[in-house]
């Protein structure tokens, strides 16, 4: 039998281990899904917005690989710190797949970041996500909001902010995160790209998705669409992808209807191009009161230059969304400029050479790009590199359940069935309240639901 660890139980390690039982070349391949929360599917669960149930439900898939006989979920387990290092997982595993993702977001680098009221859209996330590291998130006061990127996320976190309480009730977002964007006085969020708006990297999708919110008007200003080539000159258009034509038709669409009628009890959203961040403005006790942007425009070579122009928009709040970088996993090597672990084809290189059994998949082996369903390849990969190893890696005799070894370091591993036990409260506490499953964001509640009186790892 080979026995396989898998750190991380989001898209990338769920399709990893599915691949490994499923395939039919190497025989009796068992594998473990390890991760450091007592809840699996990552990013589906703690990062995908608790509006977009479609995407979502991509939980049943993976809940469906979990639940296979030849695969174990063990949450509640670190790896890398002083209970479970990454050498003694080797120990108790033929071979390791680290999954962890890109857990860290990107700077700004900008004068007045670290002013109160800055956030990366990560936490936020995090906070309307029901993650349990997450810091809670007070809205008071807010009366304009500033988001700095042109992604997916960016366009996530306009949305929930702009979306009202009302239509979030349906939802599992955890009921203080709720409750705070009820009481929120947020009237304006504006989102801020430094190119254009055939370079956003937002799907149509989710860009539509900001024009049918009740009670929201959007709007957008055709002289910044303007500075783009490809708004203007056809034949420029014609040459970008279909996703990109898409954008700026939904744009221009916007621009000429001059963002409809917006009433007094209307929360409006700006969409704004060609503005770099500069400097984050602060006010009095520390606290964000806007960012000066810098004018851009196009350099010829599909990036932006500065104009020297400036502008200021007001904010109360302002979260980043500039993308994501790999954390360090101790014991392991790191390329710090990539934000990755360096592999060949999903092996592990230390010093430049495959380390045989060490292996990864997803966001930390090829960095922050693609979609959920660009884990699925990726993941292949790295388990067909793993089966053509499989020889030399079942040679070695390992000490047995690893599950027993992990008790015995003191970590209390919470299995499959302590997950159901996590579901079966949500879906209780969700009909306390009047809702739907609602999620339970503390690790108290969490462990406590499982049956496990144990805390984190430290």
């Amino acid at each position: 039998m080979l026995r396989v660890a898998v750190v991380g139980s989001g898209p990338s390690g769920v399709y990893a281990a599915q691949t490994l039982v499923q395939q039919r070349e190497v025989p009796g391949v068992r594998v473990d899904v390890l991760d450091r929360l007592p809840a699996p599917y990552g990013l589906v669960r703690y990062g995908v917005a608790p509006d977009h149930e479609k995407i979502k439900s991509l939980t049943g898939s993976l809940r469906a690989v979990l639940e296979d006989e030849r695969i174990r979920f063990l949450g509640n387990v670190e790896v890398g710190g002083p209970a479970l290092t990454t050498e003694r997982l080797l120990e108790l595993y033929h071979a390791v797949v680290y999954c962890v993702g890109a857990a860290r977001d990107r700077l700004l680098g900008i004068p007045g970041e670290e002013l109160a009221g800055v956030h990366s859209a990560t936490a936020f996330v995090s906070w309307y996500s029901g993650h349990p590291d997450a810091a809670a998130f007070e809205l008071g006061g807010v009366r304009s909001a500033v988001v700095i990127g042109a992604g997916n996320v960016a366009v996530d976190v306009t949305r929930i902010l702009a979306r009202g309480a009302p239509a979030l009730t349906a939802t599992d977002m955890p009921h203080p995160a709720l409750g705070v964007l009820a009481g929120s006085g947020l009237r304006a969020v504006s989102m801020v790209a430094r190119r254009g708006p055939s370079q956003g990297r937002f799907t149509t999708k989710e860009l539509r998705e900001l024009g049918t919110l009740p009670g929201v008007a959007v709007r957008v200003d055709p002289a910044e669409l303007a500075l783009d080539p490809a708004y203007l000159d056809p034949d420029t258009a014609a040459a970008l992808p279909a996703a990109a034509r898409r954008n700026v038709e939904v744009l221009r669409g916007w621009a000429e209807a001059d963002g409809g009628a917006a009433e007094e009890t209307q929360r409006i959203i700006t969409l704004r191009f060609h503005l770099r961040p500069a400097m984050v403005l602060g006010g009095p006790g520390g606290r964000v009161v806007g960012v000066r942007f810098e004018r851009t425009t196009p350099d010829g070579a599909g990036g932006v230059s500065g104009t020297g122009v400036y502008e200021d928009i007001p904010a109360e709040l302002v979260l980043r969304s500039v993308g994501y970088r790999g954390v360090p996993l101790p014991g392991l090597p790191f390329d710090a400029a990539r934000g990755t672990i360096p592999h060949a084809a999903g092996r592990v290189l230390r010093a430049g050479r495959a380390s045989v059994g060490e292996y990864v998949a997803g966001w930390i082996k090829r960095g922050p790009t693609g979609v959920i369903g660009t884990n699925r390849p990726c993941a292949k990969e790295t388990a067909s590199s793993l089966l053509q190893d499989a020889g030399a890696l079942a040679r070695r005799e390992l000490p047995g359940d690893p599950l027993d070894a992990l008790r015995a370091a003191g970590l209390r591993p919470v299995e499959w069935p302590g997950w159901l036990a996590i579901e079966v409260a949500e879906a209780d506490l969700g009909r306390s309240l009047g809702r739907r499953s609602v999620k339970i964001p503390d690790w108290p509640g969490l462990l406590g639901a499982a049956g496990s009186p144990s805390s984190p790892t430290p």
